[in-house]
């Protein structure tokens, strides 16, 4: 399917949403980060290697789902965005039927 199949008022709704998906993906990495600073069953450098480990896994992920938004981009971002939880069902809604049932299905290979 291709971008231009969607209407315009997804993709207003998109970058609407993606600003806040994005607060919330920073939200939980920052989040994750001190039970790996604080694992005092670990050397400093073993946690210094487990953050960095981390940062790098979610910055990938992070890159995937938020960096260059353009309406060819956008469900494939919105399937990744849903898929790691990042929207509450009510902003799900917003979406037109066609677009949620279309990231809905691609969003399942996310993992949260």
């Amino acid at each position: 399917m291709a971008s231009d199949d969607f209407p315009e008022s997804d993709w207003k709704v998109f970058r609407e949403l993606r600003e806040l998906a994005l607060e919330r993906f920073c939200e939980r990495v920052l989040e994750g980060l001190l039970p790996r600073i604080r694992d005092g069953s670990r050397s400093h450098h073993e946690r210094y290697v487990n953050l960095y480990r981390f940062l790098q896994a979610k910055d990938e992920e992070l890159a995937y789902a938020f960096d260059d938004p353009r309406r060819s981009r956008m469900i494939g971002q919105l399937a990744a965005i849903y898929g790691h939880g990042l929207l509450d069902p009510h902003e799900l809604e917003r979406f037109t039927p066609r677009t949620r049932a279309t990231i809905e299905a691609l969003g399942k290979g996310f993992t949260r």
